[in-house]
């Protein structure tokens, strides 16, 4: 035997130790816990050590260097296969971590979670999520390039972003939206794998799907590829190379696998899906492909040493593209100063000065006066980036004067269609460059389309900034389907998310000074169609104090005060209307302007009791969405006008009037609490 051919020979046999020490970790760390996915782990080991030691430009010591390949698991219930990657290849976990998998703590949860362990570029779980984040990170690249590298250069960031896709990934909704943009745009950087194993948690994927998958993916304008089987190592990585050459389009490499392989009896079953595979089928397997019993989480010395060697690989990748970027930097030191800045998170000094402060304006929509704060700092923030589902007209989140984001383009302006599913995702994927404050808009009954993304948004604590207008029954004749009620309540509920919906313009452009300073979560901007009075600071002086999240407007000018009106958004003013009316009847009346909850939890309880002070007990809370929830400000001894059914379809001026948002009914029922 040639001295060539023994170390074919010797390459391959550690190539399939290595994938057989991923299988098996993974079967023991889920027997471990008594609970896991198995079966899809077994399948895909040999993609994930084929990408990890042998294809991704990556550097476990430094997990977050700018220019490393990307890897998103958007089928996160193989999350051991991830996390075997990870310990195996010297990204900071521990043998000891894997076998605490599923347990209360660890770094290594039930579906991957980017808060948890280095290495793990995004959360999934949800299906499909991560295909759209991916391409949300696609497209955060390329806008990076363009803003960055000089015409006629080398672009500064050639990373690629790899995946893989899950059956239950390839069907849902969101997976298609963003599929659907990712080909209209081209972005090639995107490599998948759709691990084609015929198996969903039911049983046959045959059940429920029948289409051909990878024609729909072609005419989404991806590049189809396909691999018939899932353990030709040569064959996967000829794919990933053909991949790589691709230029124009997103690829989807379609990959025959078979789920639990190397089970004898639960290969190609739904029950090597969701639940361990059981003492007894673990030792056949053990037996079948040749791996001792015992001890378990056997990590053979040759495996772990031939994986350990993606560090150097990775240390060689980063430092040449250093050298790359310091030559870049030492030509454009302007360009290599504001990447810094990005890249710290540090807004440009002065950009506070930008902001409008629309005491030359009498009325003007809250969606409209956003758009202005958006428009006077894009031009010293280009890190700020974002666009519509398909309604910058009516959201006013056009950056005027820049280019839209297309193939060829890599403006500021991106068109996300009527694709509020993947939108959400892609804003996720964006900010988790670390270097874009992204943003989207839509109406605010839409976020009904949104809430997967935005719950990851507020799990992986992203800075993201969403616009959503049209905020209450103001859509008026668009009827009830346009009209939110519940919404509010829904996103005051969820950690780590911040509303705020914004009294007027002046309160508007303190709510978009809170995003872009706000570092952990997204943060939604609650805007309305109608114009709103701007609240004059020589009438109101302490107008505008959102990030308090409460605050007392107007005080009482009669003396203590005997009742309270609280109010978000539009009907701050109807409450200023009514404080009018009660006063100049001699009632001593407060008016405490609401915008967020969540910020005006967060103060003291010295702050809150000056706002809302315990020995005034009677307050009446005015917002045009649902009622619940609002006990907690108002009390038992407390009122509160607002919604407990859907709106109707008539004029917002007489769709206000009918419901009891007028300053009218405030006074009745203020004056009925008295």
């Amino acid at each position: 035997m040639s001295s060539a051919t023994e170390q074919n020979t010797r390459a391959t046999d550690v190539s399939q130790l290595a994938i057989n020490t991923i299988r098996f970790l993974s079967v023991d760390a889920v027997e471990k816990a008594n609970s896991g996915h198995p079966g899809t782990p077994m399948a895909l080991a040999p993609v994930a050590y084929t990408l990890y030691r042998h294809v991704m430009n990556h550097n476990p010591k430094d997990p977050h260097w700018p220019n490393r390949d990307r890897f998103v698991l958007s089928a996160g219930h193989a999350s051991m296969l991830l996390y075997s990657m990870l310990y195996l290849t010297g990204y900071g976990l521990t043998l000891d971590d894997i076998k605490a998998f599923r347990q209360w703590r660890s770094h290594t949860p039930g579906h991957p979670e980017v808060t948890e362990a280095k290495g793990v570029e995004t959360t999934t779980g949800p299906l499909g999520q991560g295909i759209a984040t991916a391409v949300g990170m696609a497209i955060a690249q390329r806008y990076l390039n363009g803003l960055f590298t000089a015409e006629g250069e080398k672009p500064l960031l050639d990373h690629r972003i790899y995946g893989i896709a899950s059956d239950g990934d390839i069907m849902e909704g969101v997976s298609s939206e963003a599929a659907s943009l990712a080909g209209h745009l081209g972005l090639s950087q995107l490599i998948f794998f759709y691990d084609d194993n015929k198996i969903t948690i039911e049983g046959h994927t045959d059940l429920a799907l029948s289409e051909n998958t990878a024609d729909r993916y072609r005419a989404y304008n991806w590049n189809v590829l396909k691999v018939d089987d899932g353990n030709d190592l040569s064959s996967i990585q000829n794919a990933l190379k053909e991949a790589q050459r691709e230029t124009a389009r997103p690829t989807l490499i379609v990959l025959r696998t078979h789920i639990g392989f190397g089970s004898p009896n639960k290969v190609d079953s739904h029950e090597a899906h969701g639940a361990a595979l059981g003492p007894e089928e673990v030792k056949l397997t053990k037996q079948n492909l040749g791996w001792p019993l015992e001890p378990t989480f056997h990590v053979p010395p040759e495996a772990y040493a031939h994986m350990q060697e993606a560090i150097a690989k990775g240390e060689a990748a980063q430092q040449e593209w250093k050298a790359r970027f310091d030559a870049w930097a030492a030509k454009h030191p302007e360009k290599a100063a504001e990447w810094k800045r990005m890249a710290e998170g540090r807004l440009p000094q002065g950009w506070e000065a930008k902001l409008p402060d629309f005491q030359d304006e009498d009325k003007i929509a809250t969606r409209a006066a956003s758009g202005k704060v958006l428009n006077a700092l894009a031009p010293i923030m280009p890190e700020i980036v974002g666009g519509s589902a398909d309604l910058a007209s009516s959201n006013n989140t056009m950056i005027k004067g820049a280019p839209d984001f297309s193939k060829s383009v890599a403006g500021r302006n991106l068109r996300f269609g009527v694709r509020e599913h993947a939108m959400a995702a892609a804003l996720n994927g964006m900010a988790l460059s670390r270097m874009l404050i992204p943003y989207g808009g839509t109406f605010f009954i839409f976020t009904d389309y949104m809430k997967g993304g935005m719950r990851i948004s507020a799990l992986s604590e992203l800075k993201v900034v969403y616009v959503l207008t049209h905020d209450s029954i103001g859509p008026g004749d668009d009827g009830p389907t346009h009209q939110p009620i519940e919404q509010l309540a829904h996103f005051r509920a969820l950690p780590n998310t911040v509303t705020i919906r914004p009294a007027d313009a002046v309160e508007t452009a303190a709510a978009w000074k809170f995003a872009l300073t706000h570092k952990k979560g997204p943060v939604l901007l609650v805007l309305t169609r109608q114009n709103l009075p701007v609240l004059k600071k020589a009438k109101y002086p302490a107008a505008g104090q959102v990030e308090k999240g409460g605050y007392v407007l107007s005080d009482a000018r009669g003396g203590t005060p005997k009742v309270i009106l609280i109010a978000t958004g539009s009907e701050v003013t109807l409450t200023l209307g009514a404080q009018e009316k009660l006063e100049a009847e001699g009632i001593p009346t407060r008016v405490v302007s609401l915008p967020s909850w969540e910020l005006f939890s967060a103060q003291t309880p010295a702050y809150r009791e000056s706002v809302l002070p315990k020995a005034i007990k009677k307050r009446l809370a005015v917002e045009a969405l649902s009622t619940f929830g609002w006990e907690r400000w108002t009390g038992d001894e407390g009122d509160v006008i607002g919604m407990t059914t859907f709106g109707s379809s008539a004029p917002a001026t007489v769709s206000f009037e009918k419901l009891g948002f007028s300053v009218a009914n405030v006074v009745e029922r203020a004056k009925k609490l008295l």
